[in-house]
């Protein structure tokens, strides 16, 4: 990526053998409720790369991350399994230890070697790095400074990198107070997923295509008039329950089953913008053509049925698109130069309602275009019924994905940026 898109400093710019580098990833797992164990490595295989990086270029490597928070204390679980994880995928000894910057955490950063990695106690121990302590607190980076964390582990570093692109949404210490005092460099996965971003948003290959679904439609509404406005969406293509409201919102009516499950989910508060984003930019719109429902078959179990949208039944929920849906979208697809994605076609999870995110998630895993995928239902349906190696990125951040397109500020970019905006000493640039 050219440097004048990005005024982030990459770690191959920095001089790291025998300095210590704070390295500070986004390495928040799926748990399982029952065994507190790890489900999904994706974040900490995506991490790999910069931790070899810097251990393979002799650097002394202190890690520090998060797992859970107050608001999923399920997910609150001390760090050792992430540690011997990433042992095993670097193929080097990433050691741990349950303290996150007291006494025992500072020995062992100071006992570090060239080419050693700790990961220190998770992050979400320390008040100040919670999300309620963001949220009422309010403090600026610079004001961080002088928080706990930072005023104890900054002095030790050299080097401060960050490859926590997920997280950038944060306003927290680890996240955006270490680039106030520390030369800073972005891992190579934060590098890559912002690229990757940037290419869909602002240079996109023509047609560029938008396919956005799932249920948690505000993510689509959060970004779909900046793309339309800006032009980095030729067409988009709704299905879920964004394509529902986007039919409601042109006067269809999906009876009562469907509005009370919009209504008691407050989904209903989406459909006054969608009225005015088909008002605005009807033509780029596809949405779905037919739907499935759920009917009784012959031998009186639950069965699939599909109709078109001007003759569907008023007393269903509808947790698909339809073939004819499908076909029109495979189309599309195939003809793009540019594919984002975000957010299933339907309740994938069941197989009578499987058809469209399986036929169309294959389609965009085949599709000749570049494809960027991103969000969590996103990627577990890409995981499910296609090869991850077929699309052209994989987006760890959903949340940070979609406020990015969306032109929200995020402040772990801010605060990268301004550090590469400072002088750095001249020992520590090759």
């Amino acid at each position: 990526m050219e440097r004048s898109r990005l005024k982030i400093r990459p770690i191959s710019d920095f001089a790291i053998a025998g300095k210590t580098v704070i390295f500070r990833p986004d390495i928040n797992s799926p748990i399982d409720p029952e065994t507190k164990k790890i489900v999904n490595t994706n974040r900490l295989e995506k991490t790999v790369p910069t931790l070899n990086a810097l251990l393979e270029g002799g650097a002394k490597v202190v890690l520090i991350a998060h797992q859970g928070d107050t608001l999923d204390y399920q997910n609150l679980i001390p760090l050792e399994e992430h540690a011997a994880i990433l042992s095993r995928l670097s193929g080097k000894k990433v050691a741990y230890i349950d303290d996150v910057c007291g006494p025992a955490a500072i020995a062992a950063a100071r006992a570090l070697r060239p080419g050693e990695a700790v990961i220190l106690g998770n992050l979400r121990y320390l008040t100040e790095e919670i999300s309620t302590f963001e949220t009422v607190v309010k403090l600026s980076a610079a004001e961080m400074t002088q928080t706990w964390l930072v005023r104890r582990l900054a002095p030790l570093a050299d080097l401060y990198v960050n490859d926590a692109f997920a997280a950038a949404h944060r306003n927290a210490p680890s996240m955006v107070a270490f680039q106030e005092l520390l030369p800073t460099a972005g891992g190579i996965q934060l590098m890559d997923e912002y690229g990757a971003l940037k290419r869909v948003l602002d240079n996109p290959k023509r047609p560029c295509v938008y396919v956005l679904g799932g249920a948690k439609i505000s993510d689509a509404f959060d970004m779909m008039r900046k793309v339309l406005t800006e032009g980095s969406a030729d067409k988009i293509l709704t299905a879920g329950l964004t394509g529902l409201v986007m039919h409601i919102a042109r006067g269809v009516d999906l009876g009562p089953v469907v509005d009370k499950f919009l209504k008691d989910r407050a989904l209903d508060a989406f459909i006054p913008e969608a009225k005015a984003l088909l008002a605005e930019f009807g033509d780029k719109y596809i949405l779905p053509q037919d739907l499935a429902y759920e009917t009784k078959g012959a031998d009186g179990k639950p069965a699939r049925a599909e109709a078109s949208i001007a003759d569907l039944p008023k007393d269903r929920l509808f947790p698909d698109v339809g073939h004819g849906t499908i076909a029109e979208f495979r189309g599309m697809i195939a003809g793009a130069g540019s594919i984002f994605v975000n957010g299933p076609a339907g309740v994938y999870e069941t197989p009578l309602w499987a058809d469209g995110t399986r036929e169309i998630w294959n389609a965009i895993a085949n599709a000749p275009g570049y494809t960027v995928i991103g969000g969590g239902d996103t990627i577990s349906a890409a995981a499910r019924f296609t090869d991850m190696k077929k699309y052209g990125y994989v987006c760890t951040g959903g949340g940070s994905m979609v406020r990015f397109l969306a032109g929200k500020r995020l402040p772990l970019i801010e605060a990268m940026e301004k550090a590469g905006d400072r002088e750095v000493p001249a020992s520590l640039l090759k």
